[in-house]
């Protein structure tokens, strides 16, 4: 055997801690800081708490722990010059996350490798938020091989795990695609063999609900074709698979953010978690106390583990909210079709942290708006091919069209995207086809109503 030269990270408990605290929500911090206050005896509760302060001063916390903490980097793994890409903090047992990304995932490190899982993410971040491809494919290929330095061959072949994968259908082109990545993990059958036919020519026919038309032109009888029918509609219309949710939970915003003074403010909702210090008391009685006390010492430094822990995680939190809300002020201000193109990697660097602190510290975590009360991840969105735009805001646009359209003139896809483009936004035919699908509204010829005229009195 040769010896090899390794790069590795050991991970200390505190830091272990000080990375999952920033994973919690809201309503998770509380427990946490509910049960350390119960067997810390050196903890008590801030009673600033309870005095009424102003929201944004209550907001402001205490962020001297980085000074004690190692460089962000390492709480994604990594080291300073970004050479190690093993996610060390991953394998933190975390519950179950409501970004469905995150998800899927965790659940692919268990079985694949490091580098798979890196362009698995790369590919998820090409989906929108029901699984399918935001770009058209050729397109992907050539922007995955130079982004992540890899054969476009190799980048397709992790797409078609992902597609036949865990979550059958996960960056699918379309919806074809993704219906038939689901129907080969059926058992063989006559019916699914007449689906995959369905499928591959016919789809325009299933969407219409046309079995006699189907029948013919496939030659088939019609009992078969209302098999294969009936199998296909079965499918999931859209991959991803919604996150376990109890009746009883409730959406609990971590942050609020509000508009004043002409600019928009963020601060943590302080009623969601108890603040903790430690005693004064005790730690003058600890300083100064004869005999051994090595135990209550180590409750004293898990204390102050845990406080500075909680400072580290709402800085950060604090920090990455405000340039979200920064970037993305016309949205907040003017609606979805205002939403801008933001990644993770844009939010990491405006903050001076890795990617996946970022993801960690906005998955599950809620912003209270005057808009509403909606997800961080919501924040985020991919920029539309060759333009200035999202395609979240571009699909925004296409509902607001349809919306408005004449019920006995539907708008074809075409006209569509004729009429995106005079408000400066170039967008091809199936683009808008895409989102529409998405949307789950059917084509024109479909949504053409007679028009209807009032008797004369």
């Amino acid at each position: 055997m040769s010896p090899k030269l390794g790069l590795g990270v050991n991970l200390t408990p505190q830091l272990l801690q000080s990375i999952r605290l920033l994973q919690l929500t809201a309503p998770q911090l509380e427990l946490e800081l509910a049960q350390a206050l119960e067997r810390n005896p050196l903890l008590e509760q801030d009673e600033a708490e309870d005095e009424g302060v102003d929201p944004a001063t209550d907001a402001q916390q205490d962020a001297a722990a980085w000074d004690e903490l190692p460089e962000p980097s390492f709480l994604s793994g990594g080291n300073g010059g970004g050479e190690f890409d093993d996610d060390a903090a991953a394998r933190i047992a975390d519950g179950e996350s409501s970004d469905p990304r995150v998800r899927l995932l965790q659940s692919l490190s268990l079985q694949w490798n490091a580098r798979d899982v890196e362009l698995a993410a790369w590919w998820l971040d090409q989906c929108d938020d029901r699984g399918y491809l935001e770009a058209p494919l050729d397109e992907l290929h050539l922007l995955g091989a130079s982004s992540c330095n890899v054969d476009a061959t190799e980048l397709e072949i992790v797409r078609q795990r992902l597609l036949h994968g865990e979550w059958a259908g996960v960056a699918a082109r379309d919806a074809a695609e993704c219906l038939a990545a689901q129907l080969s993990m059926q058992p063989e059958s006559a019916a699914r063999t007449l689906a995959a036919r369905i499928l591959k020519d016919h789809i325009d026919l299933l969407a219409m609900h046309d079995e006699a038309a189907l029948a013919k032109v496939l030659r088939a009888d019609a009992a078969d074709v209302r098999d294969a029918v009936a199998l296909i509609l079965t499918l999931r219309a859209h991959p991803i698979r919604d996150a376990a949710v109890s009746e009883r939970d409730i959406v609990v915003p971590d942050v609020v953010a509000w508009r004043a003074d002409g600019r928009w403010h963020v601060a943590l909702n302080s009623r969601t978690a108890p603040r903790l210090r430690i005693a004064p008391h005790c730690e003058r009685a600890l300083a100064d106390a004869p005999g051994d006390v090595s135990a209550l010492r180590g409750l004293l430094d898990e204390a102050r583990w845990l406080v500075r822990g909680v400072a580290m995680r709402n800085d950060t939190l604090l920090r990455t909210t405000q340039v979200l809300v920064d970037r993305q002020r016309a949205f907040l201000e003017r609606g979805e079709e205002a939403i801008a193109p933001l990644t993770l990697r844009e939010v990491a660097d405006a903050i001076g942290m890795h990617e996946s602190t970022v993801s960690r510290i906005t998955s599950g975590k809620y912003l209270q708006t005057p808009r509403g009360t909606i997800e961080l991840k919501r924040l985020f969105a991919v920029r539309l091919e060759g333009a200035e735009v999202s395609g979240s805001a571009v699909k925004a646009m296409v509902k607001r069209l349809i919306d408005d359209e004449p019920a006995h003139a539907p708008l074809a896809d075409d006209t569509i995207a004729g009429l995106l483009a005079r408000q400066g936004v170039r967008v091809a035919r199936r683009t808008v086809a895409k989102y529409r699908d998405q949307l789950a509204i059917a084509p024109a010829r479909q949504r053409r109503r007679p028009v209807t005229y009032a008797k004369a009195g």
